[in-house]
C-alpha cells in the first residue's frame, strides 16, 4: 500500500495546505477526510507487516490532527482520538506484544481502578457516573497504554522522524486554517485574556498546546536537517506557528514549546559530533532575528497587548495578581479535597462537582497533577511516582532518544497547565520511552538526510 510518509517534506506541505482550502470551502470535507484518513492508517496497520511502527505513524497523524477536527466539530463525539490511540495501540499490542520491562505502567493503569469505585459511592444524584469517569479517565487510560506500548520499543532514528516529518502535517493545516477563517487581530484583540477569535472559536489552551508542538518539530527539523529547501520551509513554519501560538494569547503551549527546544539543545550540547554543535549555531541566529521581528508585528497587531501579555499585565498595564489566571484558585480547591479525603480521593470526575459546593461554580481541573490529588488521594502521588520515576530510570542506561527530554517536559508542563484535555500530552509522553535505533554502518543517500547523532554519555 502507498506510503504518504514516502512523498517527499515540500509536497506533502503543499497537500495539506490545499487540503484546508478544500476544507475551508466545503466543510463537510473535515469529516470526510478524518474517516477517509482514519480508514487508510487502519487498512495499513492490518496489512502490513510492519505493524508496530504503523500504528505508533496513525496514532501521532491523529494526536496532531485532533485540535483541528474539534475546530470543525468533525469528531463523532469530544474524545474520540483518545479512544482510536487506545485501540489502534492496543491493535499493536495484540500483534506484536510489549515488554515485560512495562510493568510499572500495568500497575499505573490498575491504581486508576479504585477512582471509578469511589466515584460510584460520589456522584450527584441525575449525573452520569459513565461520562464523568470516562471523560476523565480517557486520557489516563491513553498515556497508560501509549507508556506500555513504547516502553522499550525499537525504532530506527530515520523512522522516528519521517513520523515527525508526517505529523507536523495536520499542524501546518491547523496554521493555515486560523491566517484565513479569523478575523483580523487588530479587530479581536482588546485586552489580554485568551482570545477564542484568534484561535478559530476554539479553546485557546489546546490550540496554542499543539502550535506549540509544531513550532517544537519545524525548530528540531530546521537546526537537524541538512537541505536548504527544507530549512526555508521550516523556518517558515516555525515562525507561522509562533505568531499564531501567541495571538492566541494562551502563554502555556508557546511557552511549553519553547522548553521543549531548550531540552533538545541542552541534549545536542552533551553529543559527542562537536562539529554537528557549531554547525547549527548559524541557524540558532537566523531563527533568533525571525523571531524578533515576528514579535516586533505581533506588538503592533495587537497594540501592545501581548508585551502586556508576557509580562503579566491587565489591557490598562497593571500587574496582575494572579499569574496563573485563576489556576490558583482550581488548585488550592482540589487539594483541599485531597486533605478531606488523602487515600482514595473523592473519585474521578467528583473534582468539579465538589467545587460546585464549595464556591457555586462548575469547572474542570487545568492541573492533571492536582487532579489525580484531588480525585485519587494517595493513590494519585503513587502514580505521579510511577510516570516520573519510570523514564527517568530508563533514561539511565538507554540515551539514544535526543527527543527524550522535550517530549518529557511536554507531558509535565502540558498536564500542568491544560491537564489532559487532548491526546497529545498522554502520547508524547510515550513517544519519550521508545528505544531509538541507529544504522551501524554509513548509509546511502535518503530522502530529508539526517546526521547520526551519538546518544550522550552524561544527558
Amino acid at each position: 500500500m502507498f506510503k504518504i510518509e514516502k512523498l517527499s517534506y515540500p509536497v506533502l506541505i503543499i497537500a495539506h495546505i490545499v487540503l484546508t482550502i478544500f476544507m475551508i470551502a466545503i466543510p463537510f470535507l473535515v469529516k470526510v477526510y478524518f474517516y477517509g484518513i482514519t480508514g487508510y492508517f487502519i487498512l495499513r496497520a492490518l496489512t502490513n507487516q510492519d505493524r508496530g511502527q504503523e500504528v505508533l505513524l496513525a496514532s501521532f497523524y491523529l494526536v496532531t490532527l485532533e485540535v483541528f477536527l474539534r475546530m470543525n466539530s468533525a469528531l463523532f463525539f469530544y474524545e474520540m482520538i483518545k479512544y482510536l490511540v487506545i485501540v489502534l495501540l492496543g491493535l499493536g499490542i495484540f500483534f506484536k506484544g510489549f515488554s515485560l520491562r512495562s510493568i510499572p505502567f500495568v500497575f499505573y493503569l490498575l491504581l486508576l481502578i479504585p477512582s471509578i469505585v469511589v466515584a460510584s459511592q460520589n456522584i450527584p444524584l441525575g449525573e452520569s457516573l459513565r461520562k464523568a469517569v470516562a471523560f476523565n479517565l480517557s486520557g489516563p487510560v491513553c498515556l497508560g497504554v501509549t507508556a506500555i506500548y513504547c516502553f522499550y520499543r525499537k525504532i530506527p532514528r530515520e523512522r522516528l522522524d519521517s513520523m515527525l516529518k508526517l505529523g507536523i502535517c495536520p499542524l501546518v493545516m491547523t496554521t493555515f486554517y486560523l491566517f484565513l477563517v479569523t478575523p483580523d487581530v487588530r479587530d479581536v484583540v482588546t485586552n489580554t485574556a485568551s482570545n477564542f477569535a484568534a484561535s478559530g472559536g476554539y479553546g485557546p489552551n489546546q490550540v496554542a498546546t499543539v502550535l506549540g508542538i509544531g513550532m517544537f518539530i519545524s525548530f528540531a527539523r530546521f537546526i537537524i536537517i541538512k537541505n536548504r529547501l527544507h530549512n526555508i520551509i521550516d523556518i517558515i513554519l516555525f515562525i507561522a506557528m509562533t505568531y499564531r501560538g501567541w495571538v492566541t494569547f494562551s502563554r502555556g503551549g508557546v511557552i511549553t514549546a519553547f522548553l521543549m527546544i531548550a531540552g533538545l539543545l541542552i541534549t545536542v550540547i552533551f553529543l559527542k559530533r562537536s562539529e554537528f554543535k557549531f554547525s547549527f549555531l548559524p541557524k540558532l541566529g537566523v531563527l533568533a532575528v525571525g523571531l524578533l521581528l515576528a514579535w516586533g508585528y505581533t506588538s503592533l497587531a495587537t497594540n501592545g497587548m501581548i508585551d502586556k501579555r508576557y509580562a503579566n499585565q491587565d489591557a490598562a498595564g497593571r500587574a496582575k495578581d494572579d499569574l496563573s489566571t485563576g489556576r490558583t484558585e482550581l488548585i488550592l480547591i482540589e487539594l483541599q479535597a485531597f486533605f478531606e479525603n488523602p487515600i482514595a480521593g473523592i473519585g474521578a470526575g467528583q473534582v468539579k462537582y465538589y467545587r460546585a459546593q464549595k464556591d457555586g461554580i462548575v469547572a474542570a481541573s487545568h492541573n492533571e497533577t492536582s487532579r489525580l490529588l484531588s480525585e485519587h488521594g494517595s493513590i494519585g502521588i503513587l502514580s505521579i511516582i510511577v510516570l516520573i520515576i519510570t523514564p527517568l530510570l530508563y533514561r539511565i542506561t538507554n540515551r539514544g532518544n535526543i527527543y527524550f527530554y522535550p517530549f518529557l517536559v511536554f507531558w509535565i508542563a502540558t498536564i500542568n497547565h491544560s491537564a489532559m484535555r487532548i491526546a497529545a500530552p498522554a502520547f508524547i509522553y510515550g513517544f519519550s520511552l521508545l528505544y531509538v535505533t541507529y544504522p551501524s554502518k554509513k548509509v546511502n543517500k535518503i530522502e530529508d538526510p539526517t546526521p547520526v547523532l551519538e546518544p550522550a554519555t552524561s544527558v
